[in-house]
């Protein structure tokens, strides 16, 4: 059982595909680095998909998630990657990341990305 940041997605066979629903995902310790000064930014990250034939397996989120930890990512660029690798593992119908970054000089940042 692996506890180490990993960007190996898993997922499992969708148990109602031909029945549309919504999986949302709240991660509120999202951290990653600031490509500029190299501090830590924090954020939510929420997704929100309507799954075709696969969903996505939680604990390798986790470890998904947890691998940009001491990655340099401006907010806009990781939040675009998240979706680009979600969809690319899963194959969704539609999904919808947003990443709320916390307070940074007095700015707080919302990132909404779509697919399709």
């Amino acid at each position: 059982m692996s506890t180490e940041p990993s960007k190996q997605l898993e997922t499992f066979p969708n148990p109602k595909p031909d029945r549309p629903y919504t999986i949302t995902f709240e991660c509120p310790e999202f951290t990653c680095v600031c490509p500029k000064t190299g501090q830590p930014d924090f954020a939510t990250i929420r997704i929100e998909y309507v799954p075709d034939q696969l969903c996505i397996e939680l604990k390798s989120l986790k470890l998904y998630l947890w691998s940009f930890r001491n990655e340099g990512h401006f907010h806009e660029a990781v939040t675009n990657q998240i979706l680009d690798e979600l969809v690319a593992v899963c194959k969704p119908k539609e999904m919808l990341i947003e990443g709320e970054f916390y307070v940074r000089g007095g700015i707080q940042t919302t990132i909404d990305v779509q697919y399709p």
